[in-house]
């Protein structure tokens, strides 16, 4: 079957391109970019739209798989329908060293029943550390476990896992040996890292050292996580500069930002540990749960202490981010859009819901970004930090994920209240040349297939 997309704008920032010209789908792939119109069975009229590639989230946490081995599906709660209804059509999930489910198989499982969206998966470490034993996050592994540690990431990487991820914050017990000994089964494989770092604040250029300097020592590039909400008190624009050193020095290290201005983690996390109110410089009322009983409501001491007593694994928002660090790190250039979105039964950040059309409605309406290079920044640039040459481009022999949305009323509806509702001004999203979603409603929610690096 072939699709003609016609009339619309078409932005490809890989091919350094944007032109009004037309797409000839077939096979789902990208036939051939035209100015004619050649015969299709099937005719999109883009007039007055954007054509862009498919966008990639570089930075996400996938869905869980239920207890009938199958992946969440619920309109309302599953994530990579989310995505989908943003105009993202591949993702990468198990980052800051969480998986939801064994990796290898869970990209089986996405090749055995289809999902919204295209799914790659970094191996998480944490994941792995409890896998093999050490359920401990506050102690260093023993050598032992190290070791086994190692062999079970190799397995991972080796089915198709993009490299392996951190959340050092996440896990503190993780000691200088640790981290090269599981981070090194990704030289001979050619796989990156990833991490949420040990520290933010005041405190984040220690941290960003420590993840840095390994991935220099073995070689590796890295991929530095939610910078906004590591760097965002204050700290940024010294911190760009921090990572501008390490590249001008010979390290392929990149970033990844959400466009928000909290950040979202577990009321049990390490990040609540004592001494984080003095980090921030803050009250426990700059806290938001998102589920439960206190849903909707800012923490007091007692509610701060009972929910990381009996529910843990509660999702909070933390309102203490810099407006102004966030707009500054989504205007560097090394920095791409990640949406770290992440969902527990339909509750969480707006940002898994919105990231990607907010990028566009408040920031390249407002003329803090060019259109470019927030084209850019959702396409080629994760593309090509996954190294995946088909994604992230229209040019001929591309992958069939496109987005057609209007620049001039795409917007994000996703609030810290109701953080799943649907963007508007996405017109059409296509996966492997099938249309997935049409005027916001999922057409085909089964078009995404695994995306291995072996």
């Amino acid at each position: 079957m072939k699709t003609l997309l016609k009339n619309g704008l078409l932005v490809d920032p890989r091919n350094r391109v944007q032109a009004r010209l037309n797409l000839l789908l077939e096979g789902g792939r990208v036939a051939a970019v035209t100015k004619a119109e050649p015969a299709a069975d099937r005719v999109i009229d883009a007039a007055g739209m954007v054509v862009v590639p498919g966008f990639l989230d570089i930075h996400m946490h996938e869905d869980f798989i239920g207890a009938d081995g199958r992946l969440e599906d619920d309109d309302k709660k599953a994530i990579f329908k989310c995505m989908l209804r943003m105009g993202v059509t591949t993702v990468l999930g198990g980052e800051c060293g969480i998986n939801r489910y064994d990796p290898a198989r869970y990209l089986d499982i996405v090749d055995r029943d289809g999902a919204a969206v295209n799914v790659a998966l970094l191996a998480g470490h944490a994941f792995i550390r409890e896998a093999c034993g050490h359920a401990d996050k506050y102690t260093p592994a023993s050598p032992e476990e190290r070791a086994a540690m190692a062999r079970m990431l190799e397995k991972e990487l080796d089915a198709g896992c993009f490299g392996v991820s951190y959340g050092l914050r996440y896990t503190p017990g993780i000691d200088a040996a640790e981290l090269r000994e599981t981070a090194r089964v990704c030289v001979p494989r050619h796989k990156f890292i990833a991490a949420h770092v040990r520290d933010d604040a005041a405190a984040i250029f220690s941290a960003g050292r420590e993840f840095l300097d390994a991935a220099r020592e073995l070689g590796l590039p890295a991929q530095f996580s939610h910078i906004g909400s590591m760097a965002g008190f204050g700290q940024m624009e010294e911190f760009l500069a921090f990572i501008a050193e390490y590249r001008m020095n010979g390290l392929d290290v990149s970033c990844d930002c959400y466009p928000y201005y909290a950040f979202s983690t577990s009321i049990g996390a390490a990040t609540y540990d004592e001494g984080w109110m003095e980090r921030y410089h803050c009250g426990y009322d700059v806290i938001e749960i998102c589920e439960g009983k206190y849903r909707g409501q800012r923490c007091t001491k007692e509610i701060f202490e009972e929910e990381r007593r009996e529910h843990p694994e509660h999702l909070t928002v933390c309102y203490v981010m810099k407006e102004a660090d966030v707009d500054r790190a989504l205007q560097d250039p090394n920095v791409m859009l990640g949406s770290d979105g992440i969902m527990n039964n339909g509750q969480g950040h707006p940002r898994a819901a919105g990231s990607f059309p907010r990028l566009f409605a408040e920031f390249v309406r407002r003329g803090k970004l060019s259109l470019y290079e927030a084209v850019k920044m959702c396409t080629a640039m994760p593309a090509d930090r996954m190294g995946l040459p088909r994604k992230g481009s229209l040019q001929a022999g591309a992958d069939a994920d496109i987005v057609i949305f209007n620049p001039a009323a795409v917007t994000d509806r996703a609030t810290f209240a109701e953080p799943t509702l649907p963007p508007e001004g996405i017109a059409c999203v296509l996966i492997n040349g099938e249309i997935a979603l049409r005027q916001g409603e999922i057409i085909n929610g089964r078009l995404g297939k695994a995306v291995r690096k072996l």
